[in-house]
């Protein structure tokens, strides 16, 4: 999955990129650097950096693997939520759609992790 950092300093977007490196980290899953896509149709200056959690950090096999990615889809949406305050936004790049993380539930989360076919 690729989440999305946007914000109007670069050192608030870095500092938002570790958080989120972070949480992966004690998920046990590797973090990469992606490509930066767009700028969501903003007319001002951001500054944007992305990147690739496995999906697999989310992705359901069973009725008891979902009450533990749930869990982790929380962190991440709580997490995105606690970046907004920071004047950071967080987009969830899916093969779908583009959503601001933060508007997501757990399970609307783990669906769109689910369909992403990029893994």
């Amino acid at each position: 999955m690729i989440i999305q950092l946007q914000g109007a300093g670069a050192e608030d977007v870095k500092a938002a990129w570790r958080e989120l490196h972070n949480l992966a980290d004690r998920w046990g899953q590797a973090t990469a650097p992606a490509p930066v896509t767009t700028a969501f149709g903003t007319t001002q200056p951001v500054a944007a950096v992305a990147v690739s959690i496995p999906s697999a950090a989310l992705t359901v096999r069973n009725p008891a693997d979902r009450i533990r990615k749930r869990r982790r889809a929380k962190e991440l949406i709580d997490e995105a939520q606690y970046l907004t305050a920071g004047q950071v936004t967080a987009w969830l790049i899916s093969a779908s759609r583009v959503v601001e993380l933060r508007t997501l539930t757990p399970d609307q989360l783990l669906g769109l992790v689910g369909e992403d076919p990029v893994g």
